[in-house]
């Protein structure tokens, strides 16, 4: 629940609802703001379309220390620099299979 509740902090603690920062902020909060800011600015809504992959790590890369945990801004895009996750071809089933041949 905490996870939750205290998403919404920001790394230099000037968040809500308690105004935490740093480790103070569980770090499954910590956690939970960076991928819904990624998810949040990698996909479309209706006032705006989705940004390009490179210019939301630039702009998560930039709020490193002041939103977001640096340490995991650090982990995420490193990940998704390494091709990680791994996007599922066109080709592949619902079931995330590949279809037999």
């Amino acid at each position: 629940m905490s996870g939750i509740l205290y998403h919404h902090e920001r790394w230099d603690g000037t968040g809500y609802p308690e105004g935490l920062s740093g480790e103070m902020i569980p770090l499954t909060s910590r956690i939970l703001t960076v991928a819904d800011a990624f998810a949040a600015m990698t996909s479309a809504r209706p006032y705006r379309e989705a940004l390009e992959e490179d210019k939301v790590l630039e702009q998560l890369k930039q709020e490193a220390g002041k939103q977001f945990d640096p340490n995991l801004v650090e982990v995420l895009v490193g990940l998704i620099e390494a091709g990680l996750p791994a996007k599922p071809e066109a080709s592949q089933t619902a079931s995330g299979k590949q279809p037999q041949l």
